[in-house]
């Protein structure tokens, strides 16, 4: 009686590149980029194997827990120090894409980048897809939030725009109105002043690659600012709270 041929282990796959990395993670992260990666792993998020000439090689692994670690900053708006909390506690399997907080509700965010504006929306669209009403958009655009577009007659909003109006909504069910998001305006017209002062230069210059690079480190700082002033939130909450 013949033997049974030998079972063949499955081809394990290579390592990744990190431009590959990129590139792989791209449709379903627009505002990815190897800065942003290599900024992850300053943080201690990731720790990819280096060739012998120092290039950095990403396994499956890495690309899961990276992809992990992206969701949950995008769908759950979780600070560094908490994804690495969940990390450690075993959380490498993410969630589905669009999937939001852990409570049982789902709402569905998009990543939004400061590169481009992303597809336009139509007021119907917006009104549908964020469950608010007409009269919170208008409200919204006379304080100056959200601003719009008049394209044939009907108004029209980015994809960063829509979100806000998502965010308002949720937060007009506690009671914020229109006239409290002025703080929240103020705040982020003095931080962009601030990366505008820091970046400015490189963000005007003609060299495409230093304006590249300039947009990415832009994206960086405002992560990190945005990590920041929810620490800062935080400690004021907690004050409140004892």
């Amino acid at each position: 009686m013949a033997a049974d041929p030998p079972v063949q282990a499955p081809p394990r796959r290579s390592a990744m590149t990190i431009g590959a990395v990129c590139k792989a993670l791209l449709p379903e992260f627009p505002d990815i980029s190897i800065s942003k990666i290599r900024y992850l792993e300053d943080q201690k998020l990731l720790s990819p194997k280096r060739t012998p000439g120092g290039y950095r090689l990403y396994s499956q692994g890495d690309v899961t827990r990276l992809r992990t670690i992206l969701r949950l900053q995008r769908d759950e708006f979780l600070p560094l120090r908490v994804i690495r909390q969940e990390l450690a506690s075993g959380r490498t399997d993410a969630p589905e894409a669009g999937a939001g907080p852990r409570d049982g509700r789902r709402t569905a965010r998009t990543a939004v980048t400061v590169r481009e504006r992303g597809t336009m929306h139509s007021l119907d669209d917006v009104l549908e897809e964020t469950g608010a009403d007409a009269g919170l958009v208008r409200e919204l655009e006379e304080f100056g939030v959200i601003r719009g577009e008049t394209r044939a007659g009907a108004r029209y909003y980015d994809e960063t725009e829509r979100e806000i109006v998502r965010a308002v909504n949720e937060l007009a069910r506690y009671g914020v109105g229109g006239r409290n998001l002025r703080v929240f305006r103020t705040s982020a017209d003095r931080e962009a002043a601030l990366l505008q002062q820091l970046l400015g230069p490189a963000l005007r210059s003609r060299n495409p690659e230093k304006r590249k690079e300039a947009i990415e480190t832009l994206e960086n700082l405002a992560a990190v600012a945005t990590h920041l002033k929810h620490l800062l939130l935080i400690r004021d909450l907690r004050k409140l709270a004892g």
